[in-house]
């Protein structure tokens, strides 16, 4: 299976996004997603994989508050970031978080299977067989667990450029439904449907989704500044309903398999 970001060559796009990481626009990725797991998760402490959990973001959110994680991901650059992520955290907190350097495909023999949870958060935007990948994934969780699925929304891609004023790259995004990102790294959106329909193929069930910054995506690299809260009051509160969540640059699914009684 082919992977975008593994196949990128030149510059180290870990650097790339540590410093995405930072600005408004990463630190609301990350909190909208982490939000939307708080209100979903059942209580009690899960048993979580994280496929291409990155510099180990929700991992370490996810470990502060209980859950025992396993970050899986094949960048080795990625995986130093978690690293040093996790050293800066008390030996509670480390001691619940194991790093795994593989991909996904890989996953059911590097770290088995029967979760509790699997995250897989801006990953399937880079693969060239996305309904295997997703197949894979569902395949980690156990009966009645959940899957949670961060993607490129292909109905508003091309909102960005063009709030940008952008026009060649617009039309570029409409004709494809594909862009090269900031890290310099093709990607791909999905939409609504069709996100729906893989997960339905691969037993995933009872589907809550998410739009992800509406407002704030054509900011550039703006920094998080004093309004941060109130910035992720209104993206949330937008993501969760029509018609707004339609517009997000990225959507967040939430699925079960087996038996869910919501």
């Amino acid at each position: 299976m082919t992977n975008s970001w593994l196949s990128a060559s030149g510059g180290d796009l870990s650097a790339g996004y540590a410093r995405h990481a930072g600005t408004l626009r990463g630190a609301l990725r990350h909190a909208l997603v982490a939000r939307a797991l708080r209100t979903h998760l059942p209580a009690g402490a899960q048993q979580v994989l994280d496929v291409g959990g990155g510099d180990g973001h929700q991992a370490v959110q996810l470990a502060r508050i209980g859950h025992h994680v396993t970050l899986l991901d094949p960048d080795p650059a990625m995986l130093k970031q978690a690293m040093d992520r996790l050293a800066a955290e008390p030996e509670q907190v480390r001691s619940r978080v194991r790093l795994v350097e593989g991909t996904g495909e890989q996953a059911k023999d590097l770290v088995g299977g029967g979760y509790d949870l699997v995250l897989c958060h801006g990953v399937l935007m880079y693969v060239d067989t996305p309904a295997t990948f997703v197949r894979d994934l569902v395949s980690a969780v156990r009966p009645g667990g959940m899957l949670s699925l961060l993607v490129k929304n292909r109905d508003a891609l091309a909102m960005r450029p063009a709030l940008e004023e952008r026009w060649a790259d617009t039309l570029a995004v409409l004709d494809t439904n594909s862009e090269t990102g900031n890290l310099g790294v093709t990607s791909r959106a999905h939409t609504v449907a069709e996100v729906e329909a893989m997960l339905a193929a691969a037993g995933a069930f009872t589907t809550v989704w998410y739009g992800l910054r509406m407002f704030t995506d054509h900011f550039g690299d703006r920094p998080v500044g004093e309004d941060f809260n109130l910035i992720l009051d209104a993206e949330w509160q937008a993501g969760r309903r029509e018609p707004y969540r339609r517009i997000g640059r990225l959507l967040h699914f939430l699925a079960w398999t087996g038996r869910h009684d919501s």
